[in-house]
Formats: C-alpha cells, structure tokens, sequence
C-alpha cells in the first residue's frame, strides 16, 4: 500500500493515487497527478492509506505523473493569482443574472483545462447562463459545483468553541450523519446554540466521541436513580466521566459528590447485563433475603 498515496489539493479537496513509477515521495512534497482531463498539482499528505481505510472495490485510481518542479510551483502561484480574479468576476456576474446563490471559492486546474467556482444556496439554481457567460471569457471549462453549509465550513476553514481548529478542515474526510440521539446519550441539554457548529450543524465530535461516552457511561448508574448513602436516600442527577463522580441530591435540597467507585458498592447491575445499575445494593441484600 506504499504505492498509494493521499493528496491535497486548494479548497480542502483530497483524493487517492497510485505510484507506479516509485517515485521516492514523502509527506509534504508537491506532486503533479492525472485529473479528469489533464494534470493537477497537489500536495501529499499521508504515504500508504490511513489505517482503518479501505478502498472500495470499483475505485480506480489516477496516478501519480511526477512529482512538482519549481516551475511547476511558480504556476500554481500563478494560478492562486488568477483565481482571486476569476471569483471576483463570477460574483460579479452573479448579480448581474440576478441568481440567488452565494459564491464560496474557486480552483484553478493546474493546467487551466477547468476552473471550478464552489458554492451554496437554499433552492436549486439555474446557472445555465452563467456558465456560458463564464466559458466565454475564460475559454476553457467551467464547472459550477454546489456544495452544503458543512462544506462551506471546511473550505473556510476556523476554530471551534473548544479552541481547536475545525475537525473538518483537519482531519475529518466525508461527513457523517449526525443525529440528536448521538447528543443525548452523552447526556448534553438539547440546547441548538450548545450543539451546533460553526456551520450552523450538529457538531461533528458528537458522533465520532460517541463511542467513547457509551463507553464511559455505561460504567455510571442511570441518572435520576435513587441510591442510598451515609446521608441517607439520595437521587443522581450528575454524573461527571472526566472525574469519576456523581452528584447526589438529598430530599433537603443537600447535594453531595461521590466518588464512582463508591456509588458502585452501593448499586447492583442489572440482571440484562445492559452496562448500567439501577437500584440499592441493600434493597437488593433485603430483597433476596425475603426470598
């Protein structure tokens, strides 16, 4: 799989090449690749395929031509310049048809064979006029390509409310869908400003982290479960995953914070085996004792 290699291109766009020719290519080198017609340049991000990838059977891979010169580095720098051009004309030329859509990026092919103008909008567009327009003064192929708020977002590019950067603008590929099921079992308030990204979407770590609080919360008891303590009869109504606790309340409005270990001497798991506790390990002892 060392022939397969992981490239970059503007716009975060990425794909997979084969490396027929064995080129000695590292991570970071520039590289010149077969496009749908003609070549494109790109930069290689990860040599083999990433673990727990798997190609499908049907995908066929463009190769890789050679790797870039600095000539080649001069002309997409040059392109970098045409593009900048090249929006501010279409965005122009949107207004002047009057089309309700909202302009995002745009790329240049390496060779010039096509330029790509990326963007969103509510309803279906007929751009029909506008790429006649376009093709008429650029000479070459136009292609308009509509993409979603979420693409919008790793094309952009930020950070998060966490203080990272965007999963999907570093390391995220295709999307997956995102439900609020995902949220509440995480136990997070349904609160649409808490749970959406910069895209105005669920977030994205709430299914990919979904694995792992199922995980850490399969070892708490359920939340709003009475348990009995030293202090008496209680309700959980926290549990805290990063510290081990869980937060009990007393029917005189006492709150008190258990260690996890401790709430599980005190609570007995279910019978199913379903990876979380539901009662008083005492009210268990005087429920087999009667039996």
């Amino acid at each position: 799989m060392q022939n397969i290699i992981q490239v970059k291109f503007k716009e975060q766009r990425k794909g997979y090449y084969q490396n027929p020719e064995q080129y000695p290519i590292r991570v970071n080198d520039f590289v010149i690749v077969e496009a749908e017609k003609g070549e494109d340049l790109g930069v290689v991000k990860f040599v083999g395929l990433p673990p727990n990838h798997l190609l499908s059977e049907n995908e066929a891979l463009r190769r890789v031509l050679r790797k870039a010169t600095d000539a080649d580095l001069v002309r997409s720098r040059s392109n970098r310049m045409l593009e900048k051009k090249a929006f501010e004309t279409c965005r122009q030329k949107i207004v002047t048809h009057s089309l309700d859509m909202k302009l995002v990026g745009c790329e240049y092919q390496f060779d010039g064979n096509k330029i790509t103008f990326y963007f969103t909008a509510e309803k279906r567009v007929d751009f029909r006029e506008l790429v006649k327009d376009l093709a008429a003064e650029y000479r070459t192929r136009i292609e308009l390509r509509q993409i979603g708020v979420r693409d919008e977002a790793k094309r952009l590019d930020g950070y998060g409310v966490c203080g990272r950067r965007l999963c999907c603008s570093s390391w995220i590929d295709q999307f997956a869908p995102i439900t609020t099921q995902a949220a509440k079992e995480q136990n997070l308030p349904l609160n649409p400003n808490k749970l959406a990204g910069l895209c105005g979407r669920l977030k994205c770590c709430l299914m990919y982290e979904r694995e792992f609080y199922n995980q850490a919360i399969g070892r708490f008891p359920e939340l709003a479960k009475e348990i009995t303590t030293d202090k008496g009869r209680g309700t959980i109504i926290k549990i805290d995953i990063f510290h081990d606790t869980i937060t009990v309340k007393y029917p005189n409005n006492e709150c008190e914070v258990l260690p996890l270990a401790e709430a599980q001497d005190k609570v007995y798991k279910c019978q199913n085996d379903c990876g979380h506790a539901h009662g008083n390990r005492e009210d268990l002892t005087a429920a087999l004792g009667e039996a």
